[in-house]
């Protein structure tokens, strides 16, 4: 170990047999998950008191070179209890409560959330978590509201509705960070083969998983860019994701603009073909959250900031794609997608088959960037308010900053190893529409289809 340095002193292991690759057993994995949060704690309290008593670094070195760093440190505990200040900071950051529920709904876009629980990530932050696979995106909120989570998965606009009381009474609530990008995609009947163009979608029945959804937005813009209104020349209906290739196959829709693995299922069975990915709508959107309501992040600082961490250092290892087929593994089982393996696999590699007789190779159908900005929800709230579900005076940057916790995710990136943005806020491109998000009412008003005010 170089003790000037006491993190460089870890060292990656061989894959091996357990659900990170890194060990022989996964009892292996977890003895070395909670020790390794000690000694990872022992080492920075180490390096901090050396760091405090040289600190110039030429000085710093030329000690630990002339007595080295076991007799170092066996100097310094003589006049520095080290162990006790070791306690004393593990307990200052210790969680408040670590049995935990989170919910979620059984799509890739939580999969940093899911496979947090099979792969370690949330015992290496100190936390007991209990990943609850649930059926829709109402009852995670209903069971959010209640208590009954203490986090979950969400819509990353339920956060921004929940708070506006858009279809519930308002009560403040937060997302700290983004679970996925893109993910998503337009799935049509395989009867619909030859209706490619959406100006021939009129009478079209359709399924989004929520109303407050990227699902639903996405899916009126794009019809609308088409000349098609959404509100009176198609019909759009929520179905939970589980539910919806069954209702494809018994043709009560037409078609479902739904996370995945939905629309990879439709196509693995052989009932729909994929007609679009969303990211050629907007590519890298936001789509699924990790939420929390306001109270928790409040009353429970350390094991929000443990649960967050842990959320964010899942979403950088599910950032590297040579880590998607381990982690479609680890996520297919039936308690939690309930899906085979290569429906995963394809979705999570972006090697896929697109029921037109295609194979694609797209690397980011989905991808993981927990950085949740301040003008995504401002663009969320512009397409609230273009279909009637806010109304009035918005203040878009005020909730934007409350909702959007780019702040925290921010510090706690840089802690596990990510780079964040610099700003909290950018502009990006939909379907060929430049979105500013310093001015959203313009944005609104520029629309021609819409719903009246």
């Amino acid at each position: 170990m170089t003790f000037d340095d006491p993190l460089d002193a870890e060292r990656s292991l061989p894959a091996r047999g357990c659900a990170c690759g890194g060990h022989a057993t996964q009892a292996d994995h977890d003895r070395a998950v909670a020790a390794s949060g000690d000694e990872r704690l022992a080492r920075i309290v180490q390096s901090a008191v050396v760091r405090a008593l040289f600190p110039e670094e030429r000085s710093r070195r030329a000690f630990l070179r002339a007595v080295g760093a076991s007799t170092a440190l066996a100097v310094i505990a003589q006049a520095f209890p080290l162990g006790m200040a070791t306690e004393v900071f593990a307990q200052a950051a210790a969680p408040e409560k670590k049995d935990l529920k989170v919910g979620f709904i059984p799509i890739t876009c939580a999969t940093p959330i899911i496979m947090a629980h099979p792969m370690g990530f949330y015992s290496k932050h100190g936390l007991n978590v209990e990943v609850v696979k649930t059926a829709g995106w109402a009852v995670i909120r209903d069971k959010t509201l209640n208590k009954e989570y203490d986090a979950a998965h969400m819509l990353s606009p339920m956060p921004l509705a929940i708070t506006l009381g858009a279809g519930s009474n308002p009560i403040p609530y937060t997302m700290p960070a983004v679970e996925n990008i893109n993910g998503q995609a337009i799935t049509l009947a395989v009867k619909h083969k030859d209706k490619r163009d959406p100006k021939r979608w009129k009478g079209f029945k359709f399924a989004v998983p929520f109303d407050y959804s990227m699902h639903n937005y996405l899916l009126r813009y794009y019809v609308a860019e088409h000349g098609i209104d959404p509100d009176t020349d198609i019909q759009i209906r929520a179905i939970p994701p589980p539910e919806m290739v069954a209702n494809l196959r018994a043709d009560n829709i037409d078609g479902f603009l739904a996370p995945d693995p939905v629309n990879q299922r439709a196509v693995y069975d052989g009932v729909g073909f994929i007609h679009v990915l969303s990211k050629e709508i907007w590519d890298r959107h936001p789509c699924c959250a990790f939420a929390a309501s306001k109270a928790f992040v409040t009353q429970m600082p350390n094991t929000y900031a443990a649960l967050l961490k842990s959320i964010i250092d899942a979403t950088a290892f599910a950032s590297k794609p040579e880590n998607r087929k381990q982690i479609a593994e680890a996520i297919a089982p039936a308690n939690y997608l309930n899906q085979p393996v290569t429906v995963v696999e394809q979705v999570l590699t972006g090697t896929f088959a697109d029921g037109l007789g295609n194979v694609r190779t797209v690397p980011d159908r989905i991808d993981f960037d927990p950085f949740p900005w301040h003008s995504f929800a401002v663009w969320i709230m512009t397409q609230m308010k273009r279909w009637g579900q806010i109304k009035g005076d918005v203040d878009y940057a005020k909730i934007a900053r409350e909702v959007y916790l780019a702040t925290d995710t921010a510090r706690l990136m840089t802690e596990v190893g990510l780079t964040p943005p610099a700003a909290t806020s950018k502009s990006f491109v939909v379907m060929g529409k430049t979105f500013d998000p310093a001015k959203p009412e313009d944005y609104v008003r520029s629309f021609a289809i819409k719903r009246a005010a």
